[in-house]
């Protein structure tokens, strides 16, 4: 039986030997006149990461605050380097004590939360973030991450729960500021995913006088020590960032993979200082064909090619001649990630556990052509996802197969079996008799009308009728957190190179709160822990495979496919390579004159 402790420390002991970080600077050097103009096809949420998971709110997120960890740009698969600490940390008691070191010298961007003052960014910036997360009138949808993982702070937000306000003075055994630039972090047990949570956006410092000053607007005011701050922001319209005057730069000096790509990137961007873009200017633009035609009309500078317009762009996986005279590139990536279907489990129509409500969603899958949103819907830029984790995140097992296909004869003799009778019409009616109507809310954006044809089409064959009401992707996203949609289109990418992450989304505590299914299985919870408690490894991914299978026993979800990316990019940007977790990038590329 391999040892659990020594795993742990031979897998930290890679990363910290693998870490280079780029060297810091004085002041930040990014040039006011180097602007990059990019589009998003939906609506952030704000910019308060304590309240939020939406994509695009992270996206933005990313550029502004900053975790104690974060990941080297090139290296594939990602590998994680210091960001706001000085080194990867000191680890001790078999990987459950964390004490990291913190930069003297970063500054948050100045604001009137601080009354002309610079604030330093210290441990106890740190301290208050996560303490955020666990307090309860946040209902984050990123507690998650460290409920029930640090010493002493389930304690704090278990009182809060019952005086109705968190008490962000009182101690925590394990999670304090040593001193100054000093946090240590005690576990209550070994956690082998640590390191990746304390890279993720979510645990980017924010500071007590910001939250406090701006209460519940703090997503529309965010600050942090990121290289970016928020010059302009339009809700769900524009959002113009601008270089954080205080933020410390650095020198371009990571190193190449080995590719003839990489290897022309280090060549462009080796010793620059770092940033150089000074202005980001983002547009919300939800339809694929107008952000296609902005792109095409040079209004922007990168931008994902849109499913739409695949057969126009590309000659099988290339870039068409037409594109390429224009100098026009392309990085080509398949998503760290899954596009599903989401029940509500407590909809009376498809939601709860008996044998005809499973039965029922089991046949709404199986009456679903995966192949047509592939040629269809995404116009080959995507491939079937067999499992809930995708290729490239730890525990994805390339010859795991689902057990819900697409099959019209057997989803119709399961509603048969289980008594869901046609009508004179030829549409089914529920066990009970009464009528029989899903509701599966879309976004307006085209690609959602072709996969409606495709379901309606598939439905129609198992006598099933289905509406598709229409909302923005910011409101469809408050309603499932809520538990109030009857069925939904859900995506997630990689927060963090490991299955955790994903099946995370179905954690039953975590209902209302991230898993939008409001799934609550004891057998799929049970499984949940005793997986994240493992090592990583065989034993693990075979846990893993095990709650695949009973997510599929229970169909809270219908799993579809892994989208292909194609990012096009202007000449004039420079450096350009999409990460495979990080998305906001502009800290990292340059942009030449034109």
């Amino acid at each position: 039986m391999p040892d659990p402790v020594k795993n742990l420390c031979f897998s930290f002991a890679l990363l910290i030997a693998a870490t280079a970080t780029p060297s810091l600077q004085a002041a930040n050097p990014a040039d006011t006149g180097k602007i990059v103009r990019q589009a998003f096809e939906a609506a952030d949420d704000g910019f308060d990461m304590a309240k939020t998971q939406n994509f695009y709110s992270g996206w933005v997120s990313e550029a502004i605050f900053e975790p104690l960890l974060s990941y080297d740009y090139l290296s594939r698969p990602a590998r994680l380097i210091p960001l706001a600490a000085e080194a990867m940390p000191e680890i001790s008691d078999q990987g459950k004590v964390f004490v990291f070191k913190i930069k003297p010298g970063i500054f948050f961007s100045p604001d009137p939360a601080f009354k002309d003052k610079k604030h330093e960014l210290t441990a106890q910036d740190y301290v208050y973030t996560f303490k955020r997360l666990l307090d309860p009138v946040n209902r984050s949808p990123n507690a998650s991450f460290i409920e029930g993982k640090i010493v002493g702070l389930d304690d704090v937000a278990a009182k809060a729960k019952k005086t109705g306000k968190f008490d962000y003075d009182a101690p925590v055994a394990g999670l304090k500021a040593v001193d100054k630039y000093t946090l240590r972090v005690e576990l209550k047990a070994t956690d082998y995913n640590f390191l990746y949570v304390v890279a993720y956006g979510g645990f980017g410092a924010v500071a007590r006088e910001v939250i406090e000053a701006y209460g519940d607007q703090t997503g529309l005011h965010p600050v942090g020590t990121g290289p970016y701050m928020v010059e302009k922001y339009m809700p769900r319209s524009k959002i113009l960032l601008t270089a954080n005057p205080e933020y410390r730069g650095y020198t371009w000096d990571f190193k190449s993979t080995g590719s003839a790509r990489d290897e022309e990137i280090v060549k462009q961007m080796k010793g620059k200082k770092m940033p150089q873009v000074g202005k980001v200017d983002i547009s919300i633009i939800e339809e694929e064909q107008s952000r296609w035609l902005a792109f095409q009309d040079k209004q922007l500078d990168i931008d994902k090619l849109p499913q739409s317009a695949a057969t126009a762009a590309l000659d099988g996986v290339a870039l068409k001649p037409e594109l390429k005279a224009q100098g026009i590139k392309m990085d080509r990536v398949t998503d760290a990630g899954i596009v599903f279907t989401i029940f509500n489990m407590r909809d009376p129509v498809v939601g709860g556990y008996t044998k005809e409500k499973i039965a029922l969603r089991r046949a709404v899958g199986m009456a679903y052509s995966y192949e047509d949103e592939i040629t269809q819907m995404r116009l080959g830029q995507a491939v079937r996802s067999e499992m809930i984790i995708p290729k490239d995140v730890v525990g994805y097992d390339p010859a795991y197969r689902s057990s819900l296909a697409y099959d019209i004869r057997l989803a119709n003799k399961l509603l048969d079996h289980f008594g869901y009778k046609r009508g004179p019409d030829g549409y089914r009616n529920n066990p009970d008799g009464s009528p029989l109507t899903l509701k599966k809310t879309v976004e307006p954006a085209a690609i959602y009308k072709v996969q409606s044809e495709i379901y309606k089409r598939g439905l129609d064959r198992i006598g099933i009728r289905i509406e598709f009401p229409v909302s923005n992707f910011a409101d469809n996203l408050k309603a499932a957190s809520a538990c109030k949609l009857n069925m939904w289109g859900g995506a997630w990418n990689a927060d963090f190179p490991d299955g955790e992450n994903f099946l995370q989304l179905l954690y039953g505590p975590k209902a209302g709160a991230g898993n939008h299914a409001c799934y609550e299985s004891p057998a799929y919870d049970a499984l949940f822990r005793k997986a994240v408690s493992l090592p990583l490894g065989e034993e693990r991914n075979k846990v893993y495979a095990q709650m695949n299978r009973q997510v599929e026993a229970d169909t809270p979800w219908i799993v579809h496919t892994s989208r292909i990316r194609s990012w096009l990019y202007r000449p004039w940007i420079v450096g350009y390579k999409k990460h495979p977790i990080l998305h906001s990038d502009w800290a990292f590329i340059d942009v030449e004159k034109h």
